[in-house]
């Protein structure tokens, strides 16, 4: 379903415009296009961290590699920037509807912009970004990278990604805990749809200082179902039928399921310490990025 257009150059100028912040993650090592509220000048030297691809070559310490034969970043007290991850469900899911005349509303299409443009506008800021496609077959990964002249290899990244198979979060949220060294302001995009559940998973990120962000997405015939009558549905991951009988009191109930199920994440969520957004993908995506995410006090 998904074709490889994310968006358009007037979008990406107006995503140029825009700074992600965090309130609850200590600043990194790379100076980024941000004004840091430490004081000290910008040759006070702070510490070391391990080399990580997409680092800036110049601040290795040549002399400690000497030593030990092994790379190290100096680290700076007064440069900061943000590490920011962008976590994309690509499970078969997310490819719904699978429609040609609703491409828009399309969760995975819908999802892939959203990811495209936090890491777009995480990358003119010159901030570390890493974006992660998440499935049961791993995380296939773009960067860790900075800078706008990443950009367009990240958009046709993003372009090339397809949904498939199943994504369980619980596993891969820890299995990224463990792969990612660095915390830092963490977006889950997602439908939530998982066979384990989330919680121990984002649990797992926020007990390594991670600011979890989950954006969860659901198109308008999944939160107002046009059923009726009797029907055999089939789950798009595992193939599993089930035969129902959809009326106005069917209807009735899974709306007050669904609704008890999105305020239960949001309560889970939020009581942890994170933020949740509840998206339904009829919605403009950029209204999300550039508005929504400012409200929750994560852009400027």
């Amino acid at each position: 379903m998904p074709d490889n257009k994310v968006f358009d150059e007037k979008t990406r100028r107006k995503l140029e415009q825009v700074m992600l912040i965090s309130s609850r993650v200590r600043a990194g090592a790379m100076k980024g296009e941000r004004r840091s509220t430490k004081r000290g000048t910008s040759i006070e030297f702070a510490d070391y961290r391990n080399y990580a691809r997409g680092d800036d070559l110049r601040r290795l310490d040549w002399n400690v590699y000497a030593r030990l034969q092994r790379p190290y970043i100096k680290l700076l007290e007064d440069e900061e920037d943000l590490a920011v991850h962008i976590l994309l469900d690509t499970s078969a899911s997310m490819d719904w509807p699978n429609d040609a005349e609703l491409i828009d509303e399309n969760k995975f299409v819908y999802a892939r912009r959203l990811a495209a443009g936090l890491a777009y506008a995480s990358l003119t800021t010159n901030d570390r970004m890493m974006l992660s496609a998440i499935s049961d077959t791993g995380a296939d990964r773009f960067g860790p990278a900075r800078g706008r002249a990443r950009g367009f290899a990240m958009l046709d990244w993003v372009g090339n990604l397809r949904a498939r198979g199943v994504t369980d979060l619980n596993i891969a949220l820890r299995d990224y805990a463990v792969y990612s060294t660095r915390p830092g302001l963490l977006f889950i995009i997602s439908d939530m749809f998982s066979p384990s559940g989330h919680s121990e998973g984002i649990r797992t990120l926020m007990g390594k200082g991670y600011e979890v962000v989950v954006l969860h997405v659901l198109s308008p015939d999944e939160i107002n179902p046009p059923l009726n009558g009797d029907l055999r549905l089939v789950d798009v991951e595992t193939g599993t039928p089930q035969e129902v009988t959809i009326d106005a009191s069917m209807r009735e109930i899974y709306t007050l399921r669904l609704n008890t199920w999105r305020d239960d994440l949001r309560l889970e969520i939020m009581r942890r310490g994170g933020h949740y957004l509840f998206i339904d993908t009829s919605t403009p995506w950029e209204r999300i990025v550039l508005q929504d995410l400012r409200r929750l006090g994560l852009l400027k």
